[in-house]
């Protein structure tokens, strides 16, 4: 119990950190987030597309479209240890896929498995961010058990000993210090 309370007590400071003096304005990096997302998309289409047709210009595109995602990540991802990298350029392509299935789900009426995916989505997104914001390791993302943390909730004021995950920690930085409607 005493290492889930320091394990708590740090993120918590990490946060305390980030909103001192002003909230983060991540709006570019949120809007270069998603264009980035669309980026992988391109190449795994343009992949395909390749396998299908045989046709090289295909391989030369997704090339292309290669070079602009690399240069994009580079302006978010600023941790290279270990396998940040590949790390965040994953949870962003299962964000975008999980994000794609829920709206197909949600077009042919599944409102409960739409919902399922874009929880994930989400989950996934946030800890995208939680990892590149420095607020988790790569340890902490591979650990997805429940822990006893404390949150803060709308007022500022601690909830105690609420269960959450680390997804659910980071899904409530997000909210707080993404804001996506900044200028």
């Amino acid at each position: 119990m005493a290492k889930i309370d320091a394990e708590v007590k740090d993120f918590m400071d990490k946060v305390k950190k980030m909103e001192k003096g002003h909230k983060l304005d991540l709006s570019s990096d949120e809007d270069l987030s998603i264009a980035i997302m669309n980026l992988i998309s391109m190449e795994e289409h343009f992949f395909f597309t390749y396998g299908k047709t045989k046709d090289e210009k295909y391989m030369e595109m997704m090339n292309q479209i290669r070079s602009i995602r690399v240069k994009a990540l580079k302006r978010i991802i600023k941790d290279y240890e270990g396998e940040v990298w590949c790390i965040s350029k994953h949870l962003l392509a299962t964000s975008m896929r999980l994000m794609e299935v829920g709206t197909k789900a949600m077009t042919k009426g599944d409102k409960e498995g739409a919902k399922e995916m874009f929880n994930n989505s989400y989950e996934l997104y946030s800890l995208f961010w939680g990892l590149n914001l420095g607020l988790v390791g790569t340890e902490e993302v591979a650990q997805k058990k429940s822990n006893k943390v404390m949150l803060l909730s709308e007022d500022k004021k601690p909830k105690v000993n609420k269960e959450v995950s680390l997804f659910a920690k980071l899904g409530e930085l997000v909210q707080k210090v993404v804001d996506c409607c900044k200028e």
